[in-house]
């Protein structure tokens, strides 16, 4: 048990990049969906609401995997999920899982998770941090 724990310890600062990066890219294809009808169609229509959602999830997203500004868009995609899951789905009912909004609740806690957590490897901001002279 405790070889399988220093193993997986080992992989936790790539397994993170991962799955920043995976995250960031599925938030960001909500908001191709939206904006750019790709890779289908957006079914229930624009307005201003969801036109700013689909904003922060392909501009947000993009940045999540890329690792620019990750803590600051972190903290305001999963802001931006918590209102949106409350006005499309809460009000349905309150379980998730029948009122449509598991997905949304899920990328709430993610990009906290991220929020709290930085960027870690593989990311623009700590290539940044790591070439400053401070």
């Amino acid at each position: 048990m405790l070889a399988l724990q220093k193993f997986l310890s080992g992989l936790s600062a790539p397994v993170y990049a991962v799955f920043r990066i995976i995250c960031g890219l599925l938030f960001m294809a909500h908001g191709t969906q939206k904006l750019l009808g790709f890779p289908s169609e957006f079914a229930y229509g624009l307005n201003p609401m969801s036109t700013a959602a689909g904003v922060i999830e392909l501009v947000g997203g993009l940045l999540i995997a890329i690792g620019l500004f990750t803590q600051l868009v972190a903290f305001i995609s999963s802001g931006m999920c918590a209102v949106g899951y409350w006005i499309a789905h809460g009000l349905k009912g309150f379980y998730p899982i029948d009122n449509g909004g598991e997905v949304i609740a899920l990328y709430c806690f993610i990009f906290l998770v991220i929020a709290t957590h930085g960027p870690g490897i593989l990311s623009v901001d700590q290539a940044r941090s790591s070439g400053s002279t401070e």
